[in-house]
């Protein structure tokens, strides 16, 4: 039984293609969508430099982002998602596909629903790779069915 599907997007073109099988999925299911954005980590990308950019501005742009990333996020649910009666939105911060595995245990998820490539590989064809990193790991370590979505196809 599906009863809550976690739906990790980084917002990109090829992302959102997944939304209108979210949608199917959660109306068919009747089940809580979790929509899902990671925002990098800067803090510990930055941490070997001894001068700028500052902690406090690396931690002040990801504020703004996580920010910005939640308007959207809110945004997609109204327009794309008939309003979403049973969604919740998650923000983290993190590598990508390790905070996808960790949400789909923190959440009890039953399926989860990705794109094939995401932000990545926004205006590439057919002929990138099968899958996008993110997308080959959470497939590789799910424990739960992954739904995916090749945003190339129309």
């Amino acid at each position: 039984m599906i009863r809550t599907i976690l739906w990790p997007t980084d917002l990109s073109k090829n992302s959102l293609q997944s939304a209108k099988h979210v949608a199917s999925l959660g109306e068919k299911y009747q089940a809580k969508i979790i929509m899902l954005y990671v925002a990098t980590d800067l803090t510990s990308m930055f941490g070997g430099y001894a001068h700028e950019p500052g902690e406090h501005h690396l931690q002040r742009f990801q504020e703004w982002e996580l920010k910005q990333a939640k308007s959207k996020m809110q945004r997609i649910c109204e327009t794309e998602l008939k309003a979403c009666p049973n969604m919740e939105i998650r923000l983290v911060q993190g590598d990508a596909a390790g905070e996808i595995l960790k949400a789909i245990q923190a959440e009890k998820a039953d399926l989860v629903v990705l794109t094939t490539h995401g932000r990545g590989h926004d205006g590439i064809d057919r002929k990138s790779p099968v899958f996008g990193s993110v997308a080959e790991k959470v497939i590789r370590s799910s424990q739960v069915p992954v739904h995916l979505v090749n945003p190339f196809e129309k």
